[in-house]
């Protein structure tokens, strides 16, 4: 399942990024998402997710999110 499948305000743990895009998979690192880390969506607007990843807030599109598996 990827992130955009989420309940809203429940953790889960990335399992993996599905990408063959280096540049947006070090992208996803920076921001703290990667496998086995948890994150939990927190809302979901227009075209976008948002979600919590750590301590910080981060809205991401949802063809990103799409490569996000959990």
């Amino acid at each position: 399942m990827n992130l955009t499948a989420a309940e809203i305000g429940k953790e889960y743990i990335i399992k993996k990024i599905e990408t063959d895009d280096e540049e947006l998979n070090s992208f996803l690192f920076s921001l703290g998402c990667y496998s086995g880390e948890p994150i939990t969506v927190i809302a979901y607007r227009k075209g976008v997710c948002v979600v919590a990843i750590k301590d910080a807030r981060y809205n991401i599109d949802n063809d990103l999110a799409e490569a996000i598996i959990i």
